[in-house]
């Protein structure tokens, strides 16, 4: 990406990228006595969100979340009961925003940059959506969904029908996610990407594979690297 484009919107990753999926640990400490299966049931909700796409299938992402969480019960001999997943769900819902999130969507937005979400999170009829309870829905134009498409990331068509909504070119579009799945799938469908670096998550260093535009810790960063006129300050 060259140092003078300017992307028109940025779209923004929400679980992880914006908001903070650690606020579920407590959840999983009470569950299996090691807050660290958080990890290891994102990372398969993860690994079957793709799964069902790539079969032809697919799940609403909450109820997908809540299987993967009976699954791994199995694998650890570990009952999980209908309070757990009433409880798991309702979490999912209300993750606390980033603690840098706000002062840097307020900056980009005052930059002049179109801000948007997409997200496999589902809305639900009469539900505050997972950035409407984290206080940030204010600050984006749309909130789009994977639902919508019936698909999950990364697929191409995601990337583009969010393109196509927004009556823009890909190349317009940079997408903002903590995960190098989301940026690759972006990137291959003509976006540009920025990865935020959040905790667990870094580059991948795979050269045969589109690596980020923008490597920053967190939103403000990217903010001061995209700056005001939409010119990247190199580091």
């Amino acid at each position: 990406m060259a140092m003078n484009d300017r992307p028109a919107v940025l779209i923004f990753d929400v679980n992880e990228t914006l908001i903070d999926i650690e606020s579920l640990a407590p959840n999983f400490e009470r569950m299996f006595g090691d807050r660290g299966v958080l990890r290891e049931w994102f990372n398969q909700l993860v690994l079957y969100s793709m799964t069902a796409t790539l079969s032809g299938n697919y799940v609403d992402f909450f109820a997908l979340g809540q299987a993967v969480l009976r699954m791994i019960g199995g694998c650890r001999q570990t009952s999980i009961t209908e309070s757990d997943l009433e409880d798991l769900a309702y979490g999912m819902r209300t993750m606390p925003a980033h603690p840098d999130v706000a002062d840097g969507l307020t900056t980009l937005r005052a930059q002049g940059y179109r801000l948007v979400t997409l997200t496999n999170s589902p809305p639900k009829p009469g539900v505050p959506t997972p950035l409407d309870s984290a206080g940030l829905a204010q600050f984006f134009e749309r909130q789009f969904s994977v639902d919508t498409w019936r698909m999950f990331k990364p697929s191409l068509g995601l990337y583009t029908g969010v393109a196509n909504e927004l009556e823009v070119e890909p190349s317009d579009c940079m997408m903002v996610a903590a995960h190098v799945w989301d940026t690759i799938g972006a990137q291959s469908a003509g976006f540009s990407g920025a990865l935020l670096t959040r905790p667990g998550n870094a580059p991948l260093p795979a050269p045969e594979l589109p690596q980020p535009d923008i490597v920053v810790a967190d939103v403000r960063e990217l903010a001061q690297r995209l700056g005001p006129t939409g010119s990247m300050v190199t580091a």
